[in-house]
């Protein structure tokens, strides 16, 4: 394909990618699916601005789109798939797509992204079709994006941007609006631009101390003092979300003393993750399909087929070229991947490029300390839409992995039997007679250890278990050892 070639697609496309997606159990998460939608968007209700350069003061207004994406590198596949995931994002923010277009090129043009050449095209295009917003299948240097919009006359946003928006609609918890905020304020402060009279809003003079004449200054302009606001902001909200990280650190560590061996849901973004969740555990959390439907993490507890407990986190969704500042933003929530003792790493086996998945999310697990230590099961999911040949292939390569479709239950016993093969071993085998008054040490065994045998005698319980080195220690204070027959 040339420099000047370009491929479109429209709403009609036969490779719709309404096509690629699973329809998820509706008696999941029911309550928080029903206001989720109850708060959607409603195209034509916004007031349109005569100066889009004033964008960046007010909130985001996804309407009526065109997608503009720069392929530089892979197939035409690649390229294609990547605006189609755009698109799906653009309308999981609630906005209705009119067209897209992909420009081959070396590297994306400095000044305009695209070039000069198809800016006009791109204007011409935006009028024809009655759109209100473009949005760039990348991220825009501020220069990029001034440069845009002078051009189109309509507001110009990047990838990044986009995703910011639909975590700022899905936070639900304190803490992930807080880590969203964060996020959001971490790419405004480079791009904040003045115009007008409001770049010297303050002056010296009397007002600032009576310096007089040959003293008086600019003083702050509005668009430093926005700066300094937005510098403050981050400030706060980065020391409540390390106050409120402290809540959850204290559970981990309390599940970590008791023992209690813990896995951790990973993945690209509407993999499945919640599906798995609500299959692995009857957790009952929000299955919506759209694109980061679950921000705040999720942990449940499961058993094993022999009965051993663990604790099953769910986690935020990952996806090509994740903004570094949501990675930052949700660092402390991300921390339940390193600190789990297995991963379920859970890919799309009905997508177009699973393994374009795959490593996707093990970049973001690279910038996580720890995390590419941990074991990890690649669980091929939506394995009821998905081709054979595509399952065979990612089997093929990834060594440790299962095939299961969490809407339907298929492979769901085998994962099981998976995750107790490879959860930490039970090092330590007792045969203990246990006395009657200490009923809490057999329990603790069936929860936390595998018990073989249990044989009630006049004295006392006899165990024949499993256990953590934690119970075995509380076991020798108070239980005698039973000689073998």
């Amino acid at each position: 394909m040339t420099n000047d070639s370009r491929t479109r697609f429209t709403r009609d496309s036969a490779r719709d990618w309404d096509d690629l997606v699973t329809e998820e159990q509706p008696n999941t998460g029911e309550m928080d699916l029903e206001e989720r939608q109850a708060l959607k968007r409603v195209a034509g209700l916004s007031t349109e601005l005569q100066d889009v350069t004033e964008v960046e003061y007010r909130q985001l207004r996804l309407e009526r789109v065109v997608l503009v994406g720069v392929w530089t590198t892979g197939t035409a596949v690649d390229a294609d798939n990547s605006l189609l995931e755009l698109r799906l994002l653009a309308e999981t923010a609630g906005s209705e797509v009119l067209e897209g277009i992909i420009q081959r090129r070396q590297k994306p043009d400095t000044a305009t992204y695209i070039g000069s050449g198809k800016v006009l095209e791109l204007r011409d295009l935006v009028e024809s079709t009655g759109a209100d917003t473009v949005i760039c299948d990348g991220e825009l240097t501020p220069g990029q994006l001034r440069q845009l919009e002078e051009i189109v006359k309509v507001k110009v946003i990047d990838r990044t941007a986009l995703i910011l928006d639909i975590f700022a609609q899905h936070a639900q918890s304190r803490e992930g609006k807080a880590q969203v905020e964060l996020a959001q304020l971490q790419y405004l402060l480079p791009r904040l631009r003045g115009w007008g009279g409001n770049l010297s809003r303050q002056v010296g003079g009397r007002a600032a101390g009576g310096v007089g004449i040959g003293g008086r200054g600019p003083g702050e302009t509005k668009i430093e003092l926005d700066r300094r606001r937005i510098r403050e902001r981050m400030a706060k909200l980065r020391r409540q979300i390390a106050e409120m990280s402290t809540s959850r650190e204290t559970k981990r560590a309390h599940r970590s003393g008791r023992e209690v061996p813990s896995v951790a849901i990973a993945g690209y973004t509407n993999a499945g993750k919640s599906s798995l969740l609500n299959r692995i555990t009857g957790a009952g959390v929000l299955v919506d399909d759209s694109l980061f439907a679950t921000l705040d993490p999720t942990v449940r507890k499961s058993r094993t087929p022999e009965g051993r407990v663990f604790t099953v986190a769910d986690t935020v969704g990952f996806v090509r070229h994740l903004p570094h500042q949501l990675v930052e933003a949700f660092r402390s929530t991300l921390e339940e991947v390193a600190d789990a003792d297995l991963i379920l790493h859970v890919v799309d086996g009905s997508h177009p490029d699973p393994e374009g998945q795959l490593r996707a999310v093990r970049e973001v697990f690279a910038d996580i300390e720890g995390a590419s230590d941990v074991p990890e099961i690649v669980v091929i999911n939506k394995a009821d839409m998905s081709e054979q040949d595509v399952i065979d292939r990612i089997s093929l390569r990834e060594r440790n992995s299962i095939v299961v479709s969490a809407r339907t239950g298929a492979g769901i016993e085998e994962l099981m039997e998976l995750i107790e093969q490879q959860l930490p071993s039970l090092d330590h085998e007792v045969l203990m007679l246990v006395p009657y008054g200490r009923g809490d040490l057999i329990s603790r065994a069936h929860k936390e250890g595998e018990v073989i045998s249990l044989d009630h005698t006049g004295e006392g319980t006899v165990l024949h278990a499993r256990v953590l080195p934690s119970l075995l220690h509380d076991l020798e204070r108070v239980a005698k050892p039973v000689e073998r027959v």
